[in-house]
């Protein structure tokens, strides 16, 4: 089928950020590779290409100077490097987040998080909630935050500092508006790390931004400040958004499918599979950025040297070659691999980490408040970041 430049040069960041699954279901059919004006991008949609773009490290560089994460973040980060420069600083993160290691600490860490916010929500009056904020973005921000060194930040602060990244990772347009809550944030945050990075480098301890500053360094030596800045900012964008954004989803899914919320209850050893799903369901982050190195034919389209393109791992989630009925939200169905955390050298590296902080919170919820049930309708909203705008419950 010819590709139809006019739906892709109608694309708005409002259709994008209200609903992209229909708008990605219509690119998989008939312009999988498609220049979208609106975010000054190619969004490559279909799940082989997805990979290919993630993976052909020769033909398409992870490095993405256009990217918003680059340049709103203040440089270059672990998700725009490439080659050795890419895997040293990604090892650094193996001494907390590699799965064997995660395994060791996630419950003593996660659990009395859960037990904590769990019970505040249980001895509220009226039994009313809003899940998002009140419950799993807390317990997200706090678990990401005490594995790299900053559990004395309130959470209320970290889930500003993230909210106000998120503006800024998802900045293609050049809002204005976006830029500045972006910019408060990063403000924040450095006046707060760089005091703690600068005795971290005197004094290491077991906290993941110390590691990343001295692990793999020559004795006496460790990494500069200023350059591990952008990535720490990514990976308090990520690491704290993702697992509280997920499991929230996670449980709207299973809150609008009774039948489902029943099987998980009698089946609670499942939550992994369910997370699964709902993961590739409704992906937390959206896309990889890369940039081409060269002229290259991809999906039938010629693209140049030198330009950005936003593989979307969501819209991979959904391919039709993969999935039956992708849109549908199933615990049943057969677990095969998902893009959700993406492919490739970048494949998300607190991918086991995000997923044990979604399945104690998500179980300790369930296990403690049995008869949760909606009060409203469940929003979502987001193509960079997608989750639900609030999840309201009573009891």
């Amino acid at each position: 089928m010819t590709p139809d430049a006019g739906f892709a040069e109608s694309i708005t960041v409002e259709d994008l950020e209200r609903d992209p699954y229909p708008i990605y279901a219509r690119l998989r059919r008939e312009s999988p590779v498609a220049w979208v004006p609106a975010i000054g991008c190619w969004l490559v949609t279909r799940a082989a290409d997805v990979e290919r773009v993630t993976t052909q490290t020769d033909i398409f560089t992870a490095q993405a100077p256009l990217s918003p994460v680059d340049r709103f973040f203040g440089g270059r980060t672990l998700m725009t490097m490439d080659g050795a420069e890419h895997l040293e600083l990604r090892r650094t993160l193996d001494e907390k987040y590699r799965p064997r290691r995660v395994a060791t600490y996630i419950d003593d860490l996660v659990q009395p998080l859960a037990d904590r916010y769990v019970t505040t929500l249980m001895d509220k009056e009226p039994h009313e909630a809003e899940l998002v904020t009140e419950y799993f973005e807390p317990i997200s921000v706090l678990a990401l935050a005490r594995t790299l060194g900053l559990g004395h930040v309130r959470p209320e602060r970290l889930q500003e500092w993230f909210h106000g990244l998120s503006q800024g990772a998802t900045n293609f347009e050049d809002d204005p508006t976006k830029s500045a809550d972006n910019a408060a944030a990063c403000s924040d945050i450095e006046s707060e790390l760089r005091p703690l990075m600068a005795a971290w480098q005197a004094q290491p301890d077991d906290s993941a931004i110390s590691s990343m500053i001295h692990h793999g360094c020559p004795a006496g030596q460790h990494r500069d400040v200023d350059d591990l800045l952008p990535s720490i900012k990514v990976i308090l964008l990520g690491g704290m958004q993702e697992p509280g954004h997920g499991a929230a989803s996670c449980l709207a899914a299973l809150l609008t499918h009774p039948e489902q919320m029943r099987w998980v209850k009698e089946h609670p050893d499942s939550w992994d599979n369910v997370i699964h799903e709902a993961l590739r369901w409704m992906a937390p982050i959206g896309t990889m950025q890369a940039t081409t190195v060269q002229q290259t034919t991809l999906g039938g389209v010629t693209i140049p040297e030198g330009e950005l393109i936003s593989a979307v791992v969501s819209s991979a989630c959904h391919d039709e070659e993969l999935f039956d009925s992708p849109h549908v939200f199933d615990i049943h169905r057969p677990r095969t691999p998902n893009a959700a955390f993406g492919y490739g050298p970048h494949f998300c590296a607190g991918h086991a980490f995000a997923r044990d902080v979604e399945r104690i919170s998500l179980r300790t919820l369930v296990e403690a408040i049995a008869s949760l049930e909606l009060t409203q309708p469940v929003e979502f909203r987001g193509w960079e970041f997608r989750a639900p705008t609030a999840v309201h419950v009573r009891w």
